[in-house]
């Protein structure tokens, strides 16, 4: 009879160790961030993995980014971009693609030719795509409508999720001139690249933003506790009051149908 018993508790702990393991499985996203100096300023991807420790939804971010780099570059796999072979060897559930910050200006037939390559490459792949819309320079501030647009239309013709970062970050601005969001003339400056991380948290998880610390941290290759951002709280909160106030659009939800 206790032998009975033995076995039953034992076969209970395994289905409910098979479950525990499933249900890391199904709450663990893998995000690759593809791009340039615009994803990589201030270790953004780690900003944002950073924030999911420890709730419901764990984000494992990695990135395969090249300063200066345009998808261009990154498809014909030049300027020692690794994209394509991450693609093609790991499992994605979402990739995020930041192309070159003048490329709807100045190229922007190869804006559309290689944006729609990569997002017919990751939807075949299982993955689903978001396109990350960049920001103006500091000084020329009038190239955020022409962006806007550019991302809007290829957006809506790949019926592919676009974040507003450069809408959001123009929003940002406009509240609070006092603050310099920039580290130069086109480059995030640290509240600035933790206000890029918010938007991707917020999209990928849709949790409140109220446990986000002003304080982000991730360990090095020692187990050691390195910090990320140094903000102050009230920078903080009014950058997750912002990103609330915003109605991020939830990347489930858009590709849900």
């Amino acid at each position: 009879m206790n032998y009975y018993k033995l076995s039953l508790v034992s076969i209970f702990l395994f289905l409910f160790t098979i479950n525990a393991k499933s249900q890391i499985q199904k709450d663990t996203l893998n995000v690759l961030f593809v791009g340039n100096s615009f994803t990589y300023y201030y270790n953004m991807p780690q900003m944002v993995q950073s924030m999911s420790e420890g709730k419901n939804t764990f984000i494992k971010t990695r990135q395969s980014t090249v300063g200066g780099s345009s998808l261009k570059d990154h498809w014909e796999e030049t300027r020692g971009t690794k994209t394509r072979e991450l693609l093609n060897n790991f499992k994605w559930d979402f990739v995020v693609f930041n192309n070159h910050s003048l490329v709807t200006i100045n190229d922007y037939d190869n804006f559309i030719k290689y944006t729609t390559l990569f997002d017919s490459l990751v939807k075949k792949q299982g993955a689903k795509p978001i396109l990350m819309m960049t920001w103006p320079y500091l000084s020329n501030p009038l190239m955020q409508e022409h962006i806007s647009k550019s991302y809007i239309d290829i957006g809506e013709e790949l019926k592919t999720l676009v974040l507003p970062v450069g809408d959001i970050f123009m929003k940002a601005r406009k509240h609070r001139p006092d603050i310099n969001f920039y580290a130069d003339d086109k480059h995030p400056a640290e509240n600035f690249t933790y206000l890029i991380a918010l938007i991707f948290y917020k999209s990928l998880t849709q949790n409140s933003l109220d446990q986000i610390s002003h304080r982000l941290v991730t360990k090095d290759l020692y187990g050691e506790k390195t910090y990320l951002t140094f903000l102050s709280k009230e920078m903080s909160l009014f950058l997750k009051q912002l990103i609330e106030e915003s109605e991020i659009v939830s990347v489930e939800k858009f590709y849900e149908n």
